[in-house]
């Protein structure tokens, strides 16, 4: 043990640490079976480590069809469909092959992007074999529960949380407002921020299209309020809805597109008739769709960061939002849209009302909103986040060596200084 203590700080603390290629392991509940916000940022991360010399191996359960193209080297968990989401799917754990891979695959980190089962057997083997484990966080699960009638669970959600990211070298929250959430509620001992990027070459004012608009049978002068995201309860449907409806009263001038698929669809449609679903889209497609509205709408309250409003905004449109964590960080009330109190169908309806009725203003906010999306770049983002792997990979070693100096009492070379 103490040779290898040496060896493994000989080799980190040595010139060629900060330049050689790292060996990570990510494990997720979902990467390549259902697209959504994580989803994209953990496969635009491994594609990103990967273009840089990295080696990756992803850890998650898999489905036999998807129609997902995904990055990276894939090993499939196996799995259980997930209780009354059966669109999800749970990891049972690390075990025979699955475990064999990753032990020789000799990761220097582990990325644990859910602190579900799968990514509890992969903290439990990390602090066993001795490596750096880092999560990066994506849901509030906490937030899922007043959905599904399950309140009562909050409190044992909050305390496992609790533990798995305090035992953690490293948590990553997508944006400020978020990682000041974690440190309130002691969840992380280093919080640190991975925020997210969007891809302005793809989603930018230029992808309108008028002749577009015409095909679902909206006219030049109507005004279109955009929904982007999946169609489940947590994603503020029933807000949606209600504002809708009070809009219908009011005002003739505006039409709804709600672009997503998912297990609410047809209670939506229903509830919503005049609305223009268009099913899930991406790529080119998804770019025409915000570009071809007016006003983005997002009224989710347990988003970690608000990927859809992002690309919104970098498509030049005002964004009437709830005031929490996943849009807290990127509107700015009253410039580029309007943040607004939960649940308060009131005021979502007049601060709508307010865009829909001043083009003035829907182009100004618009403008602003573009502005304000150019900020976030992917390379960046990503760069920071090697730095980060480094930083956790050095403070475990120095963490091991100081304990085992400790315990020895015998002298040990320290590391090198982490990376600032």
């Amino acid at each position: 043990m103490n040779i290898y203590l040496k060896e493994q700080n000989l080799k980190i603390s040595s010139p060629g640490f900060q330049s050689r290629p790292l060996k990570i392991a990510l494990f997720s509940g979902n990467y390549n079976y259902v697209m959504d916000g994580p989803v994209r940022a953990l496969n635009k991360l491994v594609m990103y480590l990967e273009k840089r010399g990295m080696n990756v191996l992803v850890f998650s359960p898999t489905t036999r069809n998807t129609n997902i193209k995904h990055a990276g080297t894939l090993i499939s968990v196996p799995s259980l469909a997930l209780p009354g989401r059966n669109e999800y799917r749970i990891g049972l754990g690390i075990h025979g092959s699955v475990q064999k891979k990753l032990k020789e695959f000799e990761a220097d980190l582990f990325h644990i992007a859910v602190p579900d089962y799968l990514g509890y057997c992969a903290l439990r083997l990390a602090k066993r074999w001795g490596i750096p484990a880092v999560s990066s966080f994506h849901t509030r699960f906490e937030t899922y529960l007043k959905y599904y009638n399950a309140d009562w669970a909050k409190k044992y959600i909050t305390s496992y949380m609790r533990y798995f990211y305090n035992s953690c070298e490293h948590v990553y929250a997508p944006c400020d407002s978020m990682a000041q959430e974690l440190v309130d509620n002691s969840m992380g001992n280093d919080v640190r921020i991975w925020s997210r990027g969007v891809n302005r070459s793809v989603f930018n004012p230029s992808t309108r299209s008028n002749d577009w608009r015409n095909s679902l049978g909206i006219c030049d002068n109507d005004v279109v309020i955009g929904f982007v995201g999946r169609l489940v309860l947590e994603k503020g449907l029933d807000v949606l809805v209600k504002t809708i409806k009070v809009i219908e009263n009011i005002s003739s001038k505006y039409k709804v597109l709600i672009v997503g698929e998912g297990p609410e669809r047809f209670n939506l449609e229903k509830r919503l008739p005049n609305a223009i679903f268009t099913g899930f889209l991406k790529g080119n497609d998804l770019a025409r769709a915000y570009a071809s509205s007016d006003i983005f709408f997002n009224p989710s309250q347990t988003e970690t960061f608000g990927n859809v409003t992002l690309e919104a905004m970098a498509s030049g449109l005002p964004c009437v939002c709830a005031n929490a964590t996943g849009s807290r960080s990127l509107i700015v009330d009253g410039e580029n849209g309007y943040l607004i109190d939960p649940d308060n169908i009131v005021l979502y309806t007049k601060a709508l009302t307010k865009i829909i009725d001043n083009p003035k203003k829907r182009k100004l906010m618009g403008r602003k909103s573009y502005e304000k999306s150019l900020y976030y770049d992917w390379d960046t983002i990503f760069n920071n986040m090697i730095e980060n792997y480094r930083q956790a990979i050095l403070n475990h070693a120095e963490f091991k060596l100081s304990n085992y100096s400790i315990q020895s009492n015998e002298h040990i070379p320290t590391v090198a200084n982490p990376v600032k």
